[in-house]
């Protein structure tokens, strides 16, 4: 770790894909990105599942014991929008974190062979496919059609402006993640969510005061607009500003100082200043796998 280090931009892009439409969303991918590289960003965070759906409303046809061909193909569209990691359209967006000269960490969903997984994607400001972390548990029927991610996919990139690392929505719930990440040295620990409800600002307070760390939280604001015309969810036949998703994305500080939200209700691009040193200082009094931690008492077995 640096002595003396410089302050990092950080940008959390509050916004919606074209849910289901992958070239549609990757033109928007690209123009936030670079909207946010004009403001000074050296890392830029999207939401969960940006590219290029969280399919909030749809059940794809699934009860106990049955499906239906609806839902099947609706399974189809929702692969066709989805990426290979790595693959063509990651060798794309690593060409638009190289364009804008950033660190670009992305909620996707990752297509491997016929299963779907819900990723974060990072590259590197020279257009590098850094490495991906998989979604270890999808929250309820989410588990439809994600599949489980597992110990090979929990990375911390040490970078020029710091250690960086994902833990996705709920996840962040599982006490054991957050200390893996903590382990590795997380300094810039993105948390891209689908949860909008008023507790989870507590949350990510209290993972900053844990493990002494940023937290960049990034969700989706979407409205009804913003799904195919013929989504069968229960708001299909909402008016088209009809908000879905009211976002909530927030940095928070590692002494659990709030930098920039939440922000609700809008689109927008969050940008905050962040002091590197502020990671030793918070440490004085608690470092959680470090003077606080009793490894005389406990041990964490991760299997990668």
């Amino acid at each position: 770790m640096v002595a003396n280090r410089p302050a990092v931009r950080v940008a959390l892009v509050q916004a919606a894909p074209v849910a289901f439409d992958l070239a549609k969303t990757l033109d928007k991918l690209q123009s936030r990105t670079n909207e946010a590289a004009r403001q000074g960003a050296q890392l830029v965070l999207f939401p969960e599942a940006f590219v290029s759906a969280y399919p909030r409303g749809l059940n794809f046809g699934t009860v106990i014991g049955s499906r239906t061909d609806e839902g099947r193909e609706w399974y189809r569209r929702y692969w066709a929008s989805s990426v290979e990691l790595p693959g063509p359209d990651a060798d794309r967006i690593g060409a638009m974190a190289r364009d804008a000269g950033v660190y670009l960490v992305v909620g996707v969903i990752e297509r491997d062979g016929g299963s779907l997984y819900c990723s974060v994607a990072f590259f590197g400001p020279d257009g590098v496919y850094l490495g991906k972390h998989r979604k270890l548990m999808p929250t309820a029927a989410e588990r439809v059609v994600w599949a489980q991610g597992d110990g090979t996919t929990l990375p911390v990139f040490n970078t020029p402006i710091g250690n960086i690392g994902a833990v996705i929505c709920w996840e962040n719930y599982m006490p054991l993640l957050r200390t893996a990440m903590y382990e590795q040295g997380i300094e810039l620990y993105c948390a891209p969510t689908a949860d909008n409800r008023d507790s989870w600002l507590a949350s990510m307070q209290h993972i900053a005061l844990e493990g002494r760390c940023f937290v960049l939280s990034a969700n989706q604001f979407a409205q009804r607009s913003d799904y195919p015309a013929d989504y069968p969810a229960s708001f299909m036949d909402a008016r088209d500003e009809t908000v879905i998703s009211r976002g909530g994305s927030c940095i928070v500080g590692p002494m659990g100082q709030l930098l920039a939200g939440p922000v609700y209700d809008i689109e927008t691009i969050l940008l905050a200043d962040l002091d590197l040193n502020d990671i030793v200082r918070s440490k004085l009094d608690f470092d959680v796998t470090g003077h606080y931690a009793r490894p005389d008492v406990f041990k964490l077995l991760v299997n990668k």
